[in-house]
Order: structure tokens, then sequence, then C-alpha cells
């Protein structure tokens, strides 16, 4: 299957657009393009009686908190959980974001909404100052879907993106709905570690445009150290198939712009590319060759790494006098390039790579 930026004039009559516009669109072959006008988001086709029942069932999450694989089981109008925040969602920042893939922040950006907060602790946080402390504000759903639309009419986004929502699910979709009904009409993007249960994604179905699923790594051992939670792994692979069978495959519309489906990222992290290929493999084979991969290679030690020991060493490691050792490092170019390869053996194609022409990268 080919792919290429075609002028307005060689596409076929149904995308064209009058005479009028300059605009140049994406040929791309279904079933990966949308066409037939603009996107109506999920949310929109919900009945009144199904908006009601997530209402319904977001409050009484709350009062028994058992959304995410913690189940801490805790009244959130009362006290806290592992992540520390209560019935209100805390975040940190809420504004256009430049720093997603091309196909999701486009040219206007992606209305990125922060949480503060995390159900998880991993060692090597990329954005540990915002997942591992509560720094932010704390704002009612209410107040959380009324920020969306200043994303939509204020900032002219092409999504609303909910970055580290799994420990604030209920409270995300009681305010895409209050959004929904104020007039949201952008497609909702669930930015996630996979570290989700079945109930949250249950909760979220019909919700969700598109699925920003981390990966992270695939051993239990790896899980328990480097995340501390020991089912990580096994939570992510079902977590993943889930949102496959909610959304599909990353589908576009004819401007370029990720409107449904899901996209696997994985971070490449040092002396784990093994790891890395066998997670490209269980997308290949348990997912969909066609799922849209985006294999990073930005990690840098944060967080708790290279932060000096205070305990005596555990023995297999290299360098004692510095926590977490093994990972103290920027990746190379060959770890990168494994997990590639493993990626394209297993008979994945769809890649977030630069494109080779002035368009998006599909």
């Amino acid at each position: 299957m080919s792919l290429r930026i075609a002028a307005r004039t060689t596409l076929p009559g149904h995308l064209r657009h009058p005479p009028s516009s300059n605009r140049r669109l994406l040929h791309l072959a279904p079933p990966f393009l949308l066409d037939g006008g603009p996107y109506v988001p999920r949310f929109q086709m919900l009945s009144s009686r199904d908006a009601a029942l997530k209402r319904s069932r977001a409050y009484a999450h709350l009062r028994n908190c058992n959304l995410c694989p913690r189940l801490c089981g805790v009244n959130r109008y009362e006290t806290t959980g592992m992540c520390l925040v209560g019935a209100t969602a805390m975040v940190n920042t809420i504004a256009p974001h430049f720093g997603e893939e091309a196909c999701i922040q486009g040219h206007n950006g992606s209305g990125s909404v922060f949480m503060s907060g995390c159900n998880m602790r991993c060692i090597f946080c990329q954005n540990y100052d915002i997942a591992h402390q509560r720094k932010g504000m704390d704002l009612t759903p209410e107040a959380l879907g009324e920020w969306y639309l200043k994303l939509q009419d204020v900032g002219n986004v092409h999504n609303i993106n909910v970055v580290t929502p799994e420990h604030v699910v209920p409270q995300v979709a009681l305010s895409i709905l209050h959004a929904k009904d104020l007039g949201l009409k952008l497609p909702i993007v669930y930015n996630t570690s996979s570290f989700d249960s079945l109930d949250s994604l249950r909760l979220m179905d019909g919700l969700v445009d598109i699925y920003l699923a981390d990966f992270k790594v695939w051993n239990a051992a790896s899980s328990q150290r480097l995340l501390k939670a020991d089912d990580y792994a096994a939570t992510a692979r079902d977590s993943v198939k889930v949102m496959q069978q909610q959304v599909g495959d990353l589908c576009f519309t004819p401007d370029g712009i990720a409107k449904r489906g899901l996209l696997v990222r994985h971070l490449v992290m040092p002396g784990m590319e093994e790891e890395g290929a066998a997670i490209m493999r269980f997308v290949a084979e348990q997912v969909s060759t066609d799922c849209f991969v985006h294999i990073m290679e930005q990690y840098h030690p944060d967080a708790h790494v290279g932060k000096k020991t205070r305990r005596r060493p555990k023995q297999g490691f290299e360098d004692e006098s510095v926590r977490y050792a093994e990972i103290n490092r920027a990746v190379t170019h060959d770890e990168v390039s494994f997990v590639r390869k493993a990626a394209e053996d297993a008979g994945l194609w769809r890649f977030n790579d630069p494109p080779k022409h002035e368009g998006f990268a599909i």
C-alpha cells in the first residue's frame, strides 16, 4: 500500500474541496481514512440513558475506589489511596501542547490536561515533578469540563488530551459528559501508562476516541523493580487488547490528523531491548499488525535513577555508588534499532517516523 500527499485536483471526488480551498489533503486508502464529513466524537453518540449510567457508575467508584489495579477500596470523598488524589482531580497544566506525535498535535496543538499524581511509582519517571508530587489545582469534574471548552474555543486545538488519567477515571468520565452538554465537539485522547483496570476501560468506552498507550516493560521482575507494580506487564497486556477492541487501528481524517484508534508507545530502556522486542511481538501477534507504533528513544536518567545509594548495593549491579545504576545512562542507537527490527520482523509497519514528504507521519 503506497502512501502519499496529493494535490486537491488528484483526489477522488468525494474528498475534494471547493475550488476556493487551497488545502492539501492526505491520500490514504481505507481502512485508515475517515471520510464522509466532520468527525463526530464517540461521546456525542451516547444516548441519554448510557450517559446517565456512566455518571452513576463514576460516582459509585469514587465512594469505593476500585477502578485502577491497586484496588484501594477507599471512599475518595473522605480520604485517598495510593494516588493521593481525592474526589476532585488535581491538574498541573492545561494548555495546547506540541510535544506529541505529529498526527496528534497537528498544527494547532493537542489540548493537553496534565493530571497530577499517579497510580504507579516508576523510579525513572520522566514527569517526576508532576506524577510523583502533588502539584496543581483541584478541579471538580464540572470545572474540568469547562476547561475543555476553553481549549476548544480559545485554543483551537485538535483534541482533548488527558495525560495520566488512570487514577482519576471517574472524574474524567464526569468531565467529558459535562463538556458534552456544554457543546464539546473534539475527540478525546486517553494518554495512559496502560496500568488500567478493565472496569476503568469499560467506564471510558464510548467516551474515548484515541488511546495513547505506553507499554513500558515486559517482565514481572522489571515491573516490580522499576515501576513498583508487580502486575504491570500482565495488566498492560490485557488493557491494550481491550483498547484495540474498543477503538481499532489508528485512523485519520483527510487532513492527516488522527481521530480514532490505538497508538502504542514504547520507551526503549538501557539494556532492556529484549523486553522491547517482546512487546513488539505481542502487539503484532495479539493486538494488530496494523497498530500504529511509536518506538521512543528519549529516555534519560531522572527521578530516583542515579541518586547516591544509602544502603548496601545489591550484588550484580555495576556501579555501587548510585541507585539503579543499570539504567543510569541514555539508550544507544543499537538498542533502539534492535527494537525497531523486532517490530518489523513481527509484521508491524505503521511507525511514527519523520515523514519523507511535507505532510504528517502516518
